[in-house]
């Protein structure tokens, strides 16, 4: 059948558009308001001018980012009741919930104490605004489990039952904490975490290079530093806890994340594919590099091998995931990106120790400080590979073995939803550029270091120490 015609994959594209787009924001909001809240706890704790100068420097992305983040989350739920209007009114009665949650509990907690945040430093009292900051990123991360929560459920559906096309709930608390929900709420939380580590490593890693407060910026590098040698490996081991869930849970992600075409009996490991080169018509790889008994290490199963793992010819056709080698690649290029990143703790960590991050040697370590500024986009990339591995690899089904994708999408004009889709990316590419040049321009500018300090005086607070400043930055008042 011809794409443009086709309603259902047209609202497919749609949504898996308004969500990659979506997900770019969130994923540094959560991890930075953490950091924030570090950041300032610092702060009050020390009264070192740096860490303050930091926190207000640091916010000024979380503003940036939560603002697009809300811009292009809004459609992108509407599309439920517009593009996917079956599958509302099959899942409301939980989903709905679970949803409504997120926005009244979650985000309205975020976006009510964001202004104190903001613009709350020289009208409340320090404590306050440091509980405002706290609240703040708990909303954040509040909105994530409700996601994740309500995400899983569709993954692993649990505490309700199907009455005349309708799913009742019987138990909430089963429902909200379906299979599903712990680890995948952890992997995501560590994951956004991370994210925003190196997001804050690179930025800082460049201004290192630049020899633009290279000391300043040393001392958050550290800081991210510091937190990635316990979130970098943390990542990995809860990422492998989610693959034994779906080893459990669902078999057929699992082959497709493999691309396992035959069933491994009971009482023999698998082999791990290391790379290959699916092919969904002949039912098998064209071309691979696989590890003997690697996934059967993998997954544990050298441990109990009473179960066997099964292929994907042990489905028929219509009831596999499609598109494996996007599936199986995404998955691959999310592990890499992990083992990479505790690489580039480790290495960061060995050279600190060396004392090359002092702050006479910190410039000079050009290769380290490229290193940083290259991973930071990677957790990004890691998030979205991560995000295609579990929504398509849930394929064909929208409610896992409940109910079809195909099933669950509203009965549109092809040409209407071709339209939204058009109108979507249009607005959305203009969203990422404008992104990209006010961040720019936050980092172009610097961190303000002459901003008065709360609750100590009225007069700006200026640090001129050494290496602080280039020649032609500091502040006027330092300079005179």
């Amino acid at each position: 059948m011809d794409l443009l015609s086709n309603t259902v994959a047209l609202s497919r594209m749609q949504f898996a558009l308004t969500a990659i787009f979506h997900m770019l924001w969130p994923v540094l909001t959560t991890g930075l308001g953490i950091y924030l809240v570090i950041i300032e706890g610092l702060w009050l704790k020390t009264r070192n001018p740096q860490y303050y100068y930091h926190a207000r420097f640091w916010a000024k992305f979380y503003v940036l980012n939560f603002g697009i983040g809300v811009a292009s989350g809004i459609p992108m739920e509407f599309q439920f009741g517009t593009n996917w209007a079956p599958l509302s009114e099959a899942i409301g009665n939980f989903f709905g919930s679970v949803i409504g949650f997120e926005a009244s509990w979650a985000f309205m907690l975020e976006a009510a104490f964001l202004g104190i945040m903001v613009f709350g430093w020289e009208r409340v009292n320090p404590v306050i605004h440091y509980i405002a900051t706290i609240l703040v990123a708990f909303g954040a991360n509040l909105s994530t489990f409700w996601i994740l929560s309500a995400n899983s459920w569709l993954q692993t559906p649990a505490g309700v039952e199907m009455v005349d096309g309708k799913f009742v709930v019987l138990d909430y608390f089963k429902a909200i904490f379906n299979p599903f929900t712990l680890n995948s709420f952890l992997h995501m939380f560590f994951a956004t975490l991370e994210t925003s580590l190196f997001v804050i490593g690179g930025i800082s890693a460049w201004y290192i290079l630049k020899k633009r407060h290279h000391e300043f910026f040393s001392k958050s590098l550290k800081i991210a530093l510091i937190a990635a040698i316990a979130v970098a490996p943390m990542q990995i081991y809860v990422g492998h806890l989610s693959g034994e869930q779906v080893y459990h849970y669902q078999p057929t992600k699992l082959a497709a994340m493999e691309a396992q075409w035959e069933t491994v009996p009971a009482g023999q490991p698998a082999a791990w594919s290391l790379l290959a080169i699916p092919n969904e018509e002949a039912e098998k790889n064209d071309w691979e590099i696989s590890i003997p008994n690697g996934l059967g290490y993998i997954l544990e199963l050298k441990k109990d091998l009473s179960e066997p793992v099964l292929g994907l010819k042990e489905w028929s056709p219509e009831n596999r995931p499609k598109m494996l080698g996007l599936i199986y690649y995404s998955f691959r290029i999310m592990v890499g990106i992990g083992f990479f990143l505790v690489a580039l703790v480790a290495v960061s960590v060995l050279q600190w120790l060396r004392g090359k991050f002092s702050p006479e040697n910190i410039a000079q370590q050009g290769w380290l400080m490229w290193g940083w500024i290259l991973s930071a986009p990677l957790g990004y990339i890691a998030v979205e590979a991560g995000w295609t591995v579990r929504c398509v690899g849930r394929q064909p089904w929208t409610v896992y073995n409940e109910i079809r994708t195909v099933d669950a999408a509203s009965n549109l004009p092809p040409e209407n939803v071709l339209t939204t889709l058009i109108g979507f990316a249009t607005v959305y590419t203009v969203l990422f550029f404008a992104a990209l040049y006010f961040g720019s321009r936050i980092i172009r500018r610097g961190p303000k270091l002459d901003l008065p300090i709360p609750g100590e005086s009225d007069r700006p607070a200026v640090d001129t120490t050494p290496g602080q400043f280039a020649p032609d930055e500091r502040p006027a008042e330092a300079q005179q």
